[in-house]
């Protein structure tokens, strides 16, 4: 048994579930799972949102261990439920290492949706939240085009690599800009049903029901996290927002 490489290898798979957006239980139990398939009885597996560490145990009493420091975390539920798929095949038919390393980056190269098709997406959720939240036609067309944009304005200032917390300071000063700008002109009436109907896109929910699912779970330093994380998005809207209304003020009582 190469015990180098099925450390690579489970712990590979371990760190594309965390990068994809999946729980820290579902991520240390497919790691464990895919290292004790292969005969191995003692294996540690450590997650948080940032880091996973996995430790080995082979015949001879010797550890290994290896650790891996997550830089950046998205949600993709389509490639958590292939790397689901691959752990089970891989607990079922104990395949050739070289093989499973071979479907994971099949996997990690599937494409995702291009930046059109999320705009597009941004534009509709602003759409139908302002619609549910009361805002008239008008006021949803409007939000529409305002989901359009902090979706590009996000894209361009996270290509210059910005942190999430300017990134969403600065959607939300512009979505609460451009609904004043919008009732001021006449094209809408209800700012605040478009604001918060195009915020809706910056919500962190899948962040804050996994944290909670993580804190029932026991694993209370991953689950402290993902709060503190939905917490300072939440933050950078509430900032975002303030800012760009109290500048109108300002503005306007000059």
């Amino acid at each position: 048994m190469d015990y180098d490489e099925l450390l690579s290898v489970a712990t590979a798979v371990g760190e594309s579930l965390l990068e994809n957006g999946a729980e820290i239980y579902r991520v240390e139990e497919s790691v464990s799972r895919i290292v004790g398939a292969y005969g191995v009885q003692e294996v540690d597996v450590f997650a948080i949102p940032n880091c996973l560490i996995t430790t080995v145990v082979r015949q001879d009493g010797k550890s290994l261990t290896k650790i891996k420091r997550i830089l950046s975390r998205g949600t993709n539920l389509d490639r958590v439920n292939r790397l689901n798929d691959l752990c089970r095949r891989v607990c079922r038919d104990r395949p050739e290492l070289s093989q499973v390393r071979r479907e994971l980056e099949e996997i990690l190269r599937r494409p995702v949706y291009g930046l059109a098709v999320k705009t597009l997406a941004y534009g509709i959720t602003a759409f139908a939240f302002t619609l549910f939240f009361g805002g008239n036609l008008w006021d949803a067309l409007c939000a529409l085009l305002f989901g359009a944009a902090i979706k590009q304005v996000a894209f361009q200032m996270e290509k210059l690599h910005s942190n999430a917390f300017f990134v969403n300071t600065v959607c939300s000063a512009l979505t609460a800009a451009l609904a004043m700008l919008a009732v001021r002109l006449g094209l809408a009436a209800n700012m605040d049903k478009m604001v918060i109907g195009t915020l809706m896109n910056l919500v962190p929910g899948v962040a804050i029901t996994n944290s909670m699912r993580d804190i029932i779970a026991g694993d209370l330093v991953a689950g402290l996290t993902k709060m503190t994380e939905a917490l300072l998005v939440a933050t950078a809207m509430a900032v975002g927002a303030g800012l760009a209304l109290s500048a109108s003020h300002l503005l306007g009582g000059g």
